[in-house]
């Protein structure tokens, strides 16, 4: 039994042919114009119009017509790359460590580019001054868990660790650890460094349990 269109996707399908009337004319189209390249009713147009207006895909411009009566309205599309279109972050991601496993050292290269983000990320709401170890690793924790790290204060044989539960970038991680597990590692130091924390990330125990990667902590003296 052949799929119905729902009206969501018979909407947003329309609305698509209305767009690409628009993109593919050389000039400004009025509302009539739209609805007989169409074969629809000019109302249908003026509803998929406001919407592609609300979205910024579509603008209204002067018609450009002088004489007596109201001119009408004209449209065009805003030219731009279509936002709508499908994202592929993770092809763009494999790619990158492939070309970081592809260095001399793809360790040392990806930590140094974790590092260097890690000093990007955003300590606004950070101690004014030199933090304690314990504020430092507290902040460290915070910005973790809003990177989606689901991280965890810990302590095992009187050192200071974090534990990570959870892996934004789990596939490529477990693939491509030396990469980028040395990123995460990078981006860790790099945030502390930034800060003057008095505690650094020694080394990143990757896959530490099946659950559980673990960031092995040192105290250090703060930078002045």
């Amino acid at each position: 039994m052949p799929s119905e269109a729902t009206p969501a996707g018979e909407s947003a399908s329309r609305r698509r042919e209305v767009l690409r009337v628009l993109r593919t004319s050389g000039e400004p189209m009025t509302i009539v114009a739209i609805a007989d390249a169409l074969g629809v009713h000019p109302n249908t147009i003026r509803f998929h119009l406001d919407s592609l207006i609300g979205d910024d895909l579509v603008e209204r411009v002067e018609s450009g017509r002088r004489g007596p009566g109201r001119p009408p309205l004209m449209f065009r599309a805003v030219r731009q790359m279509d936002r709508g279109g499908t994202r592929h972050y993770r092809l763009l991601a494999e790619i990158l460590t492939m070309a970081f496993a592809a260095d001399t050292d793809p360790a040392a290269r990806a930590r140094a580019a974790g590092r260097a983000w890690g000093r990007r990320l955003d300590w606004s709401q950070a101690p004014r001054e030199a933090p304690t170890p314990d504020e430092a690793i507290d902040h460290l924790v915070e910005v973790l868990d809003r990177l989606g790290f689901a991280p965890e204060r810990r302590r095992a044989d009187g050192e200071q660790q974090v534990g990570l539960r959870h892996c934004p970038f789990l596939e490529l991680a477990e693939s491509r650890t030396a990469v980028v597990c040395a990123v995460h590692l990078g981006l860790m130091q790099g945030a502390l460094e930034t800060w003057g924390a008095p505690v650094g990330v020694d080394r990143l125990e990757a896959f530490a349990e099946p659950d559980l990667c673990v960031a092995h902590l040192e105290l250090q003296e703060a930078c002045p």
